[in-house]
């Protein structure tokens, strides 16, 4: 008999979903689209387009396209870079969410068989978070209808007691984040780890993942609950912090919030994924991406930027944030000091959406596995963390180099690893999938290919007008207001 779908976690299913062939498991039907017209016209515009939209940028690697993955190298566009060199296996932590209950009485727990190889890591992470029922709070998604409100503190932070009945969905960096960074387990396989694995091959592309640290995410996930309704350590903390806290159970079943058996997500949350290098264009010799500089708010006067990049870099860097200025300090021969802190994030004339959020890291660890005892995060990645400017998703973000039908959306976009952190968040996925709708109707529609609405710039596109037009009218806005190049007092505007 075949177990229904969500039974088995993902690490157990993956490989075979993947397969054309029918299994135990599944029952597959292969699915072809083939194109009205295969051949291109000659301005590149074709009768069919492909949208990658995969969680984890799958088209960018089975295209070949020029991609990245994990940390970029420090320059004075990646100031605050933690490495020279490409490091492409030090990704952002993922993670498998799970939910569970408030209980009125204490539930029986089971230890799994593979707690002690995970327990070294759990922890609270600060003394102001080391309480189970502040961090059942944190992401409580359900409570009773009539539940009773009971409101306490721990330290200073105040919140509403969970009551028995309430579910929260656990989301914790020293808890179910799993943050592999090296070649031996990172998740996300790099172009030369998919020619060794074979994936490349026909047939054989299994997602483009290291199957090893899917199953390690999960045990490691499962390992956090019994740490918070049982776990008495805290690798950050010390001994005498943890409590044991029994009255939960984890929330398992296909009816469950999480839809499965073994009660976690069906699939892990993902911070940083292939991120695309859009195509040369002015300023952008190497392919476009947006960079830490065109977004972030950190204050680069500090002497980890004065002392830390060459003077070359640290003039290119002040050059950079100097907005209206630019031309100014191109043409003197100072270097700028300090350098003028950024009023906005960067105006971009393609822009198709909007967004806001931190500069969020969760570091990989520095050594294999994550959850080796006494495993610190790899130095210097959080040095970029911070708050941002409202910024834009610009469109030359989303079209790739050589191939002039495929579009990218979602975490893929071309972004540094930096600036990925503050652009990975779902609403901005969103944004980014209705411009990449919109754009391949009105591409159909003008006979046109997208990356010519973007060639010529910065002077005048009509098509791209055009089409931002649409977008605006649509819903689907490609500004905040009152955010032009001009406009450089938005420290006042917000």
């Amino acid at each position: 008999m075949r177990l229904p779908l969500n039974t088995e976690p993902l690490s157990q299913t993956l490989e075979d979903a993947y397969q054309y062939q029918d299994s135990p498991r599944f029952t597959k039907q292969v699915i072809q689209f083939r194109p009205k017209q295969a051949a291109p016209s000659p301005s590149g515009a074709t009768q069919w387009y492909v949208v990658d939209a995969t969680e984890t940028g799958e088209l960018l690697a089975l295209t070949n396209v020029p991609y990245r993955l994990g940390i970029d190298p420090r320059s004075y566009l990646e100031p605050s870079s933690a490495s020279e060199t490409p490091m492409p296996y030090c990704t952002q932590g993922y993670t498998y969410t799970f939910a569970m209950e408030k209980t009125a009485s204490p539930q029986p727990q089971i230890q799994p068989s593979f707690y002690p190889q995970y327990a070294p890591y759990y922890s609270y992470e600060k003394p102001v978070f080391a309480n189970v029922d502040l961090l059942f709070t944190y992401r409580r998604i359900w409570r009773p209808e009539g539940q009773t409100t009971i409101d306490t503190e721990f330290g200073n932070i105040g919140f509403i007691a969970p009551q028995p009945g309430d579910i929260s969905m656990q989301n914790w960096t020293w808890g179910n984040d799993y943050r592999p960074g090296t070649a031996t387990d990172n998740l996300i396989l790099t172009p030369d780890q998919l020619q060794q694995t074979g994936q490349l091959a026909p047939a054989q592309w299994r997602g483009g993942l290291r199957v090893e640290s899917l199953r390690r995410a999960e045990e490691s996930s499962l390992g956090f609950y019994y740490w918070l309704v049982a776990g008495t350590t805290d690798s950050q903390l010390g001994a005498g912090i943890k409590q044991p806290s029994p009255n939960h159970r984890l929330s398992t079943g296909l009816n469950s919030p999480m839809g499965t058996r073994h009660g976690l997500s069906k699939y892990p949350y993902m911070r940083e994924v292939r991120r695309l290098i859009g195509r040369p264009g002015l300023g952008y010799d190497s392919g476009f991406t947006i960079s830490e500089i065109d977004v972030t708010r950190n204050d680069f006067t500090d002497d980890y930027y004065r002392y830390g990049l060459s003077d070359r870099a640290y003039r290119a860097l002040g050059i950079g944030l100097s907005g209206l200025e630019t031309i100014q300090r191109i043409r003197s021969n100072e270097t700028p000091d300090p350098v003028r802190l950024r009023t906005r994030s960067r105006i971009y004339p393609d822009s198709v959406g909007i967004g806001h959020y931190p500069i969020d890291f969760h570091p990989c660890m520095q050594f294999h596995p994550p959850e080796t005892p006494g495993n610190t995060e790899y130095p210097g990645v959080r040095q970029g963390q911070g708050t941002t400017y409202p910024f834009q998703v610009p469109l030359r973000a989303m079209i790739p180099q050589r191939l002039n039908n495929l579009i990218v959306a979602g975490k893929s976009i071309a972004t540094s690893q930096i600036a990925a952190a503050a652009y990975r968040v779902q609403s901005f996925e969103w944004s980014s999938g209705a411009a990449a709708g919109a754009l391949v109707d009105f591409a159909l529609a003008t006979g046109t290919a997208p990356y010519e609405w973007v060639d010529d710039l910065p002077r005048k596109e009509l098509l791209l007008e055009q089409f931002q037009h649409r977008l605006n009218q649509t819903g689907n806005p490609t500004a905040f207001p009152e955010t032009s190049i001009f406009n450089e007092d938005w420290q006042e505007w917000n």
